[in-house]
């Protein structure tokens, strides 16, 4: 089933790149030692593998991975490299306080630079380009959430600077969205194309000295080793870079949860179409209610949108077949025609969606276990472009035992309880996705925010 071909179908990102066979680098020879094996060749694993060699040149390091660098969720996702991250703000702070809660914050804003800059430094192409990020208001109530959004940064630190709200006319201005009443402006984002960055930090990595073995399967994590198909790599420090398919490792199964975000892409358009929409300035854009919808405009002239409402399977199985669903693949291009009107009608050329790693309490994490060597990183629920950075940064000063302002971040060593078990968390996830199309679709209807089912959202998809 796995080939070049199979790779290339899993998203139109994987589809497009020009001059890349995709096919897998040589697998692991046989039993390895190394000072650090990682596992998984996504964002987290690469960027893991850079800065470790960066800090430490005679570090040995592997990076093991199933199928191609980027397969996964870094090769599939909608391309925002942007500082939003995954967390608890108030559990955070309760922790370690408002300060280093503020300054994970900060970090990430950096963090939105620090790809584009190791990007240029290292001739990666991803195409980086940073325009900021919207979130646009169609309704009184989607408004009101953005006002009670932007309420919520200034408490926490964000100045006009960091987030701001945008009137119809100046929202206009970036984008002519159906029903625009207003929108929220971020400059911390920046639009890439996600599997050229995946394949191209391979490459980095492979230039200084990481060999990524790929068509390599792991079966089992424990501390000291890392079991495969090709033989076991002893190692004093592993790092689970898995997402979402750690959820297939033994032992992890509750550990996160792998929930499908689906997408589409529109064939290139035609300039008279874009000067309707008028949406020329690199934001990336996002919409809608509780199924969160998010989207950019591609180099090529197509529009690439996604959003949530794919259904979580028992067990956490992760298949091929998932990665498609006509019913939500049908809903988005309705959707993306009602927000940009000028658009409908377009020719959809790509169809794909893949698993996000969600952690129980929705709170990304980074840290090593220094008695048992085991570290991680991951649980980002989508916006792991740039948080991988952050974690691969501090993951190579934790193994390098070095005291910085990234170890001493909030999410360094935080814990998520485990999911419940099944059935619970199978019918709990899909009650919780039913009530998000429904609450949006009430208070589309009524124009008031349906609290009840907020409330029950909240339970289950950390909103």
């Amino acid at each position: 089933m796995t080939g070049p071909g199979f790779y290339r179908s899993r998203s139109l990102w994987l589809d497009r790149l020009d001059g890349d066979p995709l096919t897998p680098r040589p697998p692991l020879p046989g039993p390895t030692d190394v000072d650090v094996a990682i596992v998984g060749a996504g964002y987290t694993g690469l960027w893991t593998a850079y800065y470790l060699r960066r800090a430490d040149p005679g570090l040995r390091v592997a990076v093991l991975e199933r199928e191609v660098a980027g397969f996964g969720a870094s090769g599939r996702n909608g391309g925002w490299c942007s500082a939003f991250i995954a967390m608890d703000r108030e559990q955070l702070a309760r922790r370690a306080g408002r300060g280093a809660t503020i300054a994970l914050q900060r970090a990430m804003f950096d963090t939105v630079d620090e790809v584009g800059r190791v990007a240029g430094r290292e001739g990666v192409d991803c195409h980086y380009l940073k325009g900021g990020a919207l979130q646009v208001a169609t309704s009184p109530v989607q408004l009101a959430r953005l006002e009670a959004g932007l309420r919520h940064a200034r408490q926490w630190g964000m100045g006009e600077e960091d987030q701001r709200l945008l009137g119809r006319n100046e929202a206009e201005s970036r984008v002519r969205a159906a029903g625009l009443l207003a929108a929220s402006f971020t400059p911390h984002c920046a639009a890439v194309d996600p599997a050229r960055l995946a394949r191209g930090l391979a490459e980095v990595v492979e230039r200084v000295g990481v060999p990524v073995y790929e068509a390599t399967p792991v079966t089992r994590i424990r501390p000291g080793r890392v079991d495969t198909t090709r033989g076991p790599v002893r190692a004093e420090v592993v790092v689970r870079a898995t997402e979402g398919y750690a959820a297939t490792l033994p032992g992890l199964r509750r550990s996160v949860l792998p929930l499908y975000s689906l997408m589409i892409a529109t064939e290139p358009l035609p300039e008279p179409i874009w000067e309707e929409i008028g949406w020329s300035g690199g934001e990336t854009l996002a919409a809608g209610g509780h199924l969160f919808t998010y989207a950019q405009r591609t180099r090529d002239g197509r529009v690439a949108f996604g959003g949530r409402g794919a259904p979580y399977h028992f067990g956490s199985r992760i298949r091929a077949g998932y990665d498609r669903d006509d019913r939500v693949h049908r809903r988005l291009e309705a959707t993306l025609g009602q927000l940009l009107p000028a658009a409908a009608g377009a020719g959809i050329t790509h169809r794909w969606g893949g698993p996000l790693g969600i952690p129980r309490d929705w709170t990304a994490s980074v840290g090593l276990d220094r008695a048992t060597g085991l570290a991680w990183a991951g649980g980002y629920v989508g916006d792991g472009v740039a948080a991988a950075n952050l974690a691969g940064r501090t993951l190579a000063d934790l193994i390098c035992q070095r005291d910085s302002d990234l170890t001493r971040l909030p999410w360094v060593q935080h814990r998520s309880r485990p999911w419940e078990p099944e059935p619970l968390r199978w019918l709990g996830i899909n009650t919780a996705r039913l009530l998000a199309a429904s609450s949006d679709a009430s208070e589309q209807r009524t124009g008031r925010p349906a609290r009840l089912r907020g409330r029950l959202l909240k339970l289950f998809l950390g909103e």
